[in-house]
């Protein structure tokens, strides 16, 4: 099949709408469902995203991925019982490799994952599609599904649930063409291989990068040549805990990528382990409720009346003072920039969030001052001399 009819485009009124071919048949094989324009700009940047991580680092990927950008990616790595907790894993549910991948993925950011584009690296499995079915998403791309995956899939939406299948073996041609208001562009796909040697540049005082340092600057960067620019990525053990897409500031993407981090950890506080949900709840409204509990907001979920809709027992306040201590506890986390830190500054916020190891391209006239910066704090930057922009 060279072409496919998609509803519409971007929005309803961007009418006809097709994907197609002129050379080749389509990489992608529609399984159920009908997926629509954004659906399709989501699963193939995704697909590309999950790949390209189980080719530099091995590990079974998965990516989550909102409006052409990810919320979240990550490897596979066994779920502690915090993170079956705040992932609402139950604790006898079978979690394979690909399945912990999705599940750390779509919980880096729970809130912007809402309705989102699963993408997998291997063959999505039972339990992947188990875990699935039960939280809010448009769809998923991978390689393959097994029988018993694709059946509990079909059940979800109402039977309408879009599940994508992509050749693996796709490789895209060299040219790279899109229209803007009728004016075409044209250039080379983006084939960069990220791999441990792009580390090797440490221009700090720090010199260590163990090996799950690399693991976690390779995800960010891979990461963050998915992701609309400006962009940030904070990655903690194999998943990224905070991503600032699309800023026209650099410390603006530091920032947001920073307090998702801190959102994030958050999630972890033992107030936040111990709230009493009234039985029934949804997962999205607790999802929401405990992000507006950890907020400067938090009298909204609060106050007599409103907390009875969603708390069996009405918890106790989180103080600034128990917020700051706890984000203090973050830590050995790894930074990834699109592009160059212009300023020190990016590197201050970054270490506010546990931020230890940092890769970005270096280039910047004030170079000196931002490595001066992290040796202050004996964070291992190191220069990939590769910018990443993504548009």
């Amino acid at each position: 099949m060279k072409e496919l009819e998609l509803k519409y485009g971007c929005n309803p009124n961007q009418k006809p709408a097709r994907l197609y071919m002129t050379d080749r048949e389509l990489p992608v094989t529609v399984l159920n469902g009908k997926p629509g324009y954004i659906n399709f700009m989501d699963a193939l940047n995704s697909w590309q995203l999950v790949r390209e991580l189980k080719e530099a680092t091995g590990l079974p990927s998965a990516a989550s991925f909102k409006h052409v950008s990810p919320a979240g990616a990550a490897v596979a790595k066994p779920l502690t019982d915090v993170e079956r907790h705040i992932y609402f894993v139950a604790p006898d549910a079978e979690v394979s490799p690909i399945a912990s991948a999705y599940i750390r993925a779509r919980g880096a950011d729970r809130l912007c994952s809402y309705g989102d584009w699963a993408a997998l690296s291997d063959v999505c499995d039972a339990a992947t599609a188990a875990y699935l079915k039960d939280e809010v998403s448009d769809g998923i791309i991978a390689p393959g599904y097994t029988d018993e995956a694709l059946a509990i899939l079909k059940t979800k939406k109402k039977g309408n649930y879009n599940v994508v299948q992509i050749d693996p073996d796709y490789v895209p041609a060299a040219p790279e063409r899109r229209e803007i208001f009728g004016v075409v562009f044209e250039q080379g796909h983006n084939f960069l291989k990220i791999d441990e040697n792009m580390l090797e540049n440490l221009v700090t005082d720090a010199k260590d990068l163990p090996r799950d340092a690399k693991i976690d600057l390779m995800l960010s960067l891979i990461t963050l040549k998915y992701t609309q620019s400006n962009s940030v990525c904070y990655v903690k053990d194999g998943q990224t805990i905070g991503v600032g897409a699309g800023q026209q500031s650099r410390i603006h993407c530091t920032r947001l990528a920073g307090d998702k981090a801190n959102n994030w950890w958050m999630r972890q506080h033992p107030k936040v382990l111990g709230l009493q949900f009234v039985e029934g709840i949804r997962r999205p409204n607790r999802d929401n409720a405990i992000d507006v509990y950890t907020s400067n907001e938090w009298e909204d979920v609060l106050a007599e009346g409103v907390w009875q809709q969603t708390f069996a027992v009405k918890p106790e306040p989180l103080t600034e003072a128990e917020k700051k201590e706890w984000v203090a506890k973050l830590d050995n986390v790894a930074c990834g920039s699109d592009a160059f830190f212009p300023f020190g500054d990016n590197v201050e916020r970054a270490f506010k969030s546990g931020v230890k190891y940092i890769a970005q391209p270096g280039g910047s006239i004030r170079d000196d001052n931002v490595i001066e910066a992290c040796n202050r704090h004996g964070i291992a930057m190191c220069f990939t001399g590769i910018r990443l922009f993504h548009h």
